[in-house]
């Protein structure tokens, strides 16, 4: 069961802050649902998921300012 991120209306850098904190504490092969409204997060989260070696299996659009990444924790 994936664990899921609850960061709508935090500022940025902060929802990435807390993903990063986050999936320390999940289990490998794990994976953490981020729903999130920052604009500069569509960039920074998948970017830092892709260099800490974690894998993008979801990354949607689910409003028009709103958006939602699942990324499986390496």
């Amino acid at each position: 069961m994936a664990k899921v991120l609850e960061v709508m209306g935090m500022v940025c850098p902060f929802p990435l802050v807390e993903a990063k904190k986050v999936i320390e504490e999940i289990p490998s092969g794990e994976e953490l649902v981020i729903n999130f409204d920052c604009t500069q997060g569509t960039e920074s989260i998948p970017r830092w998921a892709a260099e800490a070696g974690h894998k993008v299996t979801n990354y949607e659009q689910v409003g028009e300012a709103a958006w939602t990444i699942t990324i499986q924790k390496k």
